[in-house]
């Protein structure tokens, strides 16, 4: 038996889009106004999370690095506000367009008119569900998927006998939320001692999944094992179970993504059992990539990040160089 196994939010106003970035908003972009110096108008999803913040920071670091114009907006997890912020950049005529969408559907609009526009858009973080392809020049990012079933593997390889699973999945039709727990389902379905007896969305925050934990454990009482879509969530699952007078990492166990600091510390004290890397840090890979094809050339049509994961004992070893 298992024993008991167990993304700063400028508004995003239009007028208010030059504030929140590094550019002096005029329009026409850049080129003409500043040399050959590239423009980028890059809509992020929020500042839900701790790797959103480490994401943020990654970009804009590399664009100043790069000596690339960031135009920035912080889209509060609305897709509306994403929408119009890439209009925006648009009638601004920014030579790229970078973002990482809220949810998978309902891009192609808006991008069919920054095509129109000649201005390439690159995807970074999360993908979009569009037949047409060629709304958008290269997508970089982590393998959702995959990250899932390595976490549903290292569950399958641990458990023994029955296990009862709380899935808190993140944003509802966020690519990262339908891959990660496609790929967990795929990898336990070789045990079908393990069964997910409750999943709900936390939204990827702190709060939320402590709310959400909170109400399972009312409803689900058996629960063995949280299997959360990323570190924040397991952090505010934590709290709930502790509330409850359990004790996380023992009586219940916690799967998580992303490997922030929090959540590695949290893995290193033994009240996280496993974490799946997903990797923050693109920013470098991003302004590489929008220099090539503001240039026209070629890049690769998906760009996948290396990652790991990480175990208590290897936590406690790469604790202190953890850069997010």
């Amino acid at each position: 038996m298992f024993k008991k196994i167990a993304t700063m939010g400028c508004a995003l106003a239009l007028a208010t889009l030059t504030a929140c970035g590094a550019g002096d908003g005029s329009a026409g972009g850049s080129k003409g106004a500043a040399g050959d110096k590239i423009v980028m108008g890059f809509a992020q999803v929020g500042a839900e999370s701790g790797w959103r913040t480490a994401n943020t920071k990654s970009v804009r670091e590399s664009a100043r690095t790069a000596g690339i114009e960031l135009k920035f907006s912080d889209a509060q997890q609305k897709q509306e506000n994403q929408i119009k912020a890439i209009r925006s950049y648009i009638q601004q005529k920014v030579d790229v367009i970078a973002f990482s969408p809220v949810v998978e559907t309902g891009w192609d609009a808006v991008l069919l008119e920054a095509k129109r526009a000649k201005i390439p858009v690159i995807l970074t973080d999360r993908a979009i569900d569009s037949t047409d392809t060629s709304l958008y020049k290269t997508f970089l990012g982590s393998d959702f998927v995959e990250e899932g079933r390595k976490a549903g593997k290292w569950l399958a390889g641990t458990a023994s006998g029955p296990v009862n699973v709380a899935e808190l999945q993140g944003t509802t039709g966020a690519a990262p939320a339908i891959d990660r727990q496609k790929g967990f389902k795929e990898a336990i379905a070789q045990k079908p001692d393990i069964k997910i007896v409750a999943s709900q969305s936390g939204d990827f925050t702190r709060a939320g999944g402590k709310q959400v934990m909170e109400a399972l454990l009312r409803s689900h009482p058996d629960i063995d094992v949280v299997y959360a879509h990323n570190d924040d969530m397991g952090l505010g699952a934590i709290e709930a179970i502790k509330a409850a007078g359990k004790k996380p990492g023992t009586d219940i166990k916690i799967i998580t993504v992303d490997a922030v600091k929090a959540g590695m510390q949290a893995l290193a004290d033994g009240e996280i059992n496993y974490i799946v890397e997903c990797n923050p840090l693109l920013g470098d890979q991003l302004m590489d990539l929008a220099k090539k094809v503001v240039k026209g050339e070629s890049v690769p049509e998906r760009v996948v990040t290396e990652e790991t994961t990480f175990t208590t004992e290897q936590a406690k070893k790469v604790l202190k160089d953890r850069k997010y």
